[in-house]
């Protein structure tokens, strides 16, 4: 079960549930109690020079006071359970060196330096996914702490890679795909802020401004002569569809490089899961419903890719399932990254949801 306990700034981590608010100066609650701490979040406390905090560890309140595993049950648990896969793991040191050297890049494309430092941005990102043979995501853990621009490239460059791995390539391939994930929406440093930061839908004209930034990209690129023509396909074609509805060309199926699909991919998954001032955060569940449907337009294998790759709902998550019953997750299933395998907790009744047809009909809600 849940307890309190009280940890230092410095080592408390992005997910972490807080069990105390923080006021600020004004009396205006900045964090509230209760809430999942991010990066941007545990910043502002080590910033504010707040040392220590209490977080609550175990299962949400709301869940708690209806839960007592019983102890048939947790010995079926302990049956079944299965860890995940090495998940991708990235210091909130290198978040804050790579979210800055993002930041430099946009804020100076024509820079001399700015091939140097795209490729040791990449190298950072490559060992920390190679480093302890991760095979697997939680889109939540890797989030950087820099403006929505930076944050989103250096996330789908990471979601991208992770999919790139399980696709096949090599280590060459894998770096020039970070590469061209990092430097996907460069041609938006040349579109009017005003446009690029509306805190609204953008009009028609205003839209078209921004789908330009594709092809910005790739020309800011091109000028400077050392970057690989995969890495600027990559950076050119990442809003074309397999169905030849994107742009700025509408090609379509086997004219799309390899990067571009699989950085489409992460690209997608990465903006319906973050909040922006104009539309909230749909959760991980949903967007992969979302973008599961979008067969049609994204490629098969970089979609299979990605759908094996990311992890819903980790193991000793407890879930509420559509029959009504709490549930705790035993194992994941890579084919079916929605349908895991759990254990009822009042019946101890052991759920395959992706292999077991009798159950076809139950899925989680939470």
């Amino acid at each position: 079960m849940g307890r309190r306990r009280f940890v230092s700034t410095r080592t408390v981590h992005p997910g972490d549930k807080i069990d105390q608010t923080i006021i600020d100066r004004t009396g205006r609650a900045m964090i509230k109690k209760g809430a999942y701490l991010d990066d941007i979040q545990i910043e502002y406390l080590q910033q504010r020079g707040i040392m220590g905090i209490y977080i609550y560890e175990g299962v949400p309140d709301e869940i708690e006071e209806q839960i007592n595993i019983p102890e048939a049950t947790k010995k079926v648990i302990e049956k079944y359970h299965k860890d995940d896969p090495a998940k991708v793991s990235i210091s909130n040191d290198v978040k804050q060196r790579v979210g800055q050297g993002v930041a430099y890049l946009f804020n100076d494309n024509k820079s001399k330096d700015f091939t140097r430092t795209t490729n040791s941005i990449a190298d950072d990102l490559s060992r920390c996914i190679l480093s302890n043979s991760s095979i697997a995501i939680d889109v939540r853990t890797i989030k950087t702490n820099d403006e929505y621009t930076f944050r989103h490239s250096v996330d789908v460059a990471t979601i991208s890679a992770i999919i790139g791995q399980k696709y096949g390539l090599d280590r060459k391939q894998l770096h020039e795909l970070l590469v061209a994930g990092l430097l996907h929406d460069m041609g938006k440093s040349e579109i009017p802020n005003e446009i690029l930061n509306k805190p609204a839908r953008l009009t028609d004209q205003e839209f078209e401004i921004m789908k330009s930034h594709s092809l910005l990209g790739y020309n800011i690129l091109k000028e400077k002569h050392e970057f690989s023509p995969d890495v600027l396909l990559g950076v050119l074609q990442h809003h074309e569809k397999i169905s030849g509805k994107g742009y700025p060309m509408g090609v379509h199926g086997d004219k799309i490089g390899l990067y571009p699909k699989i950085i489409a991919v992460a690209d997608i998954y990465d903006a319906l899961v973050t909040k922006r001032p104009y539309k909230e955060p749909f959760s991980q569940r949903e967007a992969m419903e979302m973008i599961l449907a979008m067969g049609d337009d994204l490629d098969f294998k970089a979609l299979e890719c990605f759908s094996k790759s990311v992890i819903l709902y980790p193991v000793d998550s407890v879930v509420k399932l559509s029959n009504g019953l709490l549930a705790k997750v035993v194992a994941n299933n890579p084919d079916y990254p929605m349908r895991p395998k759990v254990v009822e907790i009042e019946t101890g009744r052991v759920l395959d949801l992706a292999n077991d047809f009798q159950y076809n009909n139950i899925v989680l809600e939470s």
